[in-house]
C-alpha cells in the first residue's frame, strides 16, 4: 500500500476541494466488507472463442438468461478488484474521486440487482446495462487526467502498470455488457442487418481490407492532400474478431501515419504513399503501416503509450491536461471508438482541410476527437494485447516509422486482464 509522506504533495487547484470526499471514497472501498468478499473472487477470464460459441447458443431463451445471470454476477467482480490495489496519492488526484463514485454505485446496483428469470426480465437488464455504459462515459479521461496528475510522485513503472490494469478492467466490462446487449438484440430481432455475419459484437468472418479500406476512407474524406494508403499482402484475410477494437487501432495507426506524413513532407507535390501489408499466418493476422520522419518526442517508440511524464513529457503539458479536463466534465466522455471520433468532427471540425495550408496543425486537423489528450495510442495498446496480440512501433528518425499490429487468430487467448 502506498502512503503519502509528512511533507504535503503539491496540489491542483480542484484538488483541495476534492481531498476530503477522495479521502471518504478512499476509507469506503479500503474499509467495506462486502467489497473485501468480492474481491476476494476471482474474476472468470474468457477467450474470443468462448464468447463467440456461448453467443451463438443464445437464441435459446434459456441459455440468454444464463448469460444475463453471468454477466450480473461477473462484473462487480471485475468492478472493485482493481480499485482496491490503486495507490493513495491517486485516489487524491483530480478526477480519480468521480471514478471512485462511478464505480462504487455501479457495484452497489450490480450487488443488489435481482436475479434474471425471463426475457422480459433480460430486456430490463440490457437497459439497466445501458444506462451505466453511458454513465461511465467519463470514465477514461478522468483517469488519464488523475494518473497524469500523479505521474510526478510515482515511478513509470507503478504508474503504466496502474493505468494499463485499469483501462485492461474497464474494456474487459465493457466487452461482456456490450456483447450481451448485443446478442439480446439479435434474440428479439432488433439487430439490423450488418455486412459481414456477426455473434453479438463478434464478428465472425471481419474482412481486415475493408476494415482498412474504411478508416482510410473516413480519413481521407475529411479534406484534399491527404497522402495515398496502398494496401497489398493476404488482402483476402478473415478471422473472427470484435470489429470495433480492430478498426480503432487501425484508425489510430492510419491517422497518426497521415498526420506524419503530411507533417514531414509539407509543401511537396506528392506525398509519399503509406503501405499498409496484410499477413495472415496459421495463428496470428498482421498488419504493417510505415509513416513520415519518425518519432522525435520520445526516447522510445513504446513510450507513447506510457502516462508518465517521466517517459512521455507531454502528459504534463498544460494543453494536455486541459484537453482531459474538459473530456472528463463532458457527459460525451470518451468511448475509444472510430464513431465517437467521427461524431466530434461534425461538431469541431471544418469539412474543407488542407495539409499544405501553412496554418494547418496535423493533429487537430486530422480529426482527433479530443485534441492532444494522449489516448489513441495508449488505448490502440491495450486494445490488440486485450486478446493476446502485441502492437510495436519502430521508428528511423528522419525517415519514417514502422508499425507492427499482430493479433491471435484462433480465438483462444484469454482475456488480458490483471487484478
Amino acid at each position: 500500500m502506498f502512503k503519502l509522506s509528512a511533507r504535503r504533495v503539491p496540489q491542483s487547484p480542484h484538488l483541495a476541494r476534492s481531498e476530503s470526499t477522495a479521502l471518504s471514497q478512499h476509507r469506503l472501498f479500503y474499509q467495506n466488507k462486502q467489497l473485501e468478499l468480492y474481491a476476494a473472487r476471482e474474476a472468470n477470464r474468457l477467450t474470443l472463442r468462448q464468447l463467440l460459441f456461448f453467443g451463438r447458443s443464445t437464441s435459446d431463451a434459456e441459455r440468454l438468461i444464463k448469460s444475463a445471470n453471468y454477466v450480473r454476477t461477473e462484473l462487480p467482480i471485475r468492478q472493485v478488484a482493481i480499485l482496491l490495489k490503486l495507490p493513495f496519492i491517486v485516489v487524491t488526484q483530480e478526477g480519480v474521486a468521480r471514478v471512485y463514485e462511478l464505480y462504487w454505485s455501479a457495484f452497489e446496483k450490480f450487488r443488489r440487482y435481482p436475479q434474471i428469470n425471463t426475457v422480459e426480465d433480460n430486456e430490463a437488464f440490457c437497459r439497466f446495462l445501458t444506462d451505466i455504459l453511458k454513465e461511465h462515459w467519463t470514465v477514461i479521461p478522468s483517469l488519464s487526467l488523475g494518473l497524469s496528475l500523479a505521474s510526478p510522485h510515482l515511478s513509470p513503472d507503478v504508474l503504466d502498470s496502474f493505468m494499463r490494469r485499469m483501462l485492461i478492467s474497464r474494456i474487459s466490462r465493457r466487452v461482456l455488457a456490450e456483447h450481451h446487449i448485443a446478442l439480446s438484440d439479435m434474440h428479439s430481432g432488433k439487430t439490423s442487418a450488418a455486412p459481414e455475419p456477426h455473434v453479438g459484437i463478434i464478428f465472425t468472418a471481419l474482412d481486415v481490407k475493408r476494415s482498412l479500406e474504411k478508416c482510410v476512407n473516413i480519413l481521407r474524406n475529411r479534406g484534399k492532400g491527404w497522402p495515398e494508403i496502398v494496401v497489398d499482402g493476404h488482402a483476402h484475410t478473415r478471422f473472427a474478431y470484435i470489429k470495433e477494437h480492430l478498426e480503432y487501432v487501425l484508425f489510430e495507426i492510419l491517422k497518426n501515419a497521415m498526420q506524419a506524413t503530411a507533417a514531414h513532407h509539407r509543401g511537396a507535390e506528392d506525398l509519399p504513399p503509406i503501405q499498409a501489408t496484410i499477413s495472415a499466418g496459421a495463428n496470428e493476422v498482421s498488419t504493417y503501416q510505415c509513416e513520415g520522419g519518425g518519432l522525435a518526442t520520445v526516447k522510445t517508440p513504446s513510450d507513447l503509450f506510457s502516462f508518465s511524464h517521466l517517459r512521455n513529457a507531454a502528459r504534463m503539458e498544460n494543453s494536455q491536461i486541459n484537453a482531459l479536463r474538459n473530456a472528463s466534465t463532458n457527459p460525451l466522455g470518451m468511448r475509444a471508438t472510430v464513431t465517437e471520433q467521427v461524431d466530434r468532427w461534425q461538431q469541431d471540425v471544418p469539412s474543407t482541410l488542407d495539409p499544405v495550408d501553412p496554418e494547418f496543425d496535423p493533429e487537430v486537423q486530422a480529426g482527433v476527437g479530443h485534441a492532444k489528450v494522449g489516448i489513441g495510442l495508449p488505448m490502440s495498446n491495450i486494445f490488440a494485447t486485450y486478446f493476446g496480440g502485441s502492437l510495436e512501433l519502430v521508428t528511423m528518425q528522419g525517415y519514417g516509422t514502422d508499425v507492427y499490429l499482430r493479433l491471435p487468430r484462433l480465438g483462444t487467448n484469454l482475456e488480458g486482464i490483471e487484478v
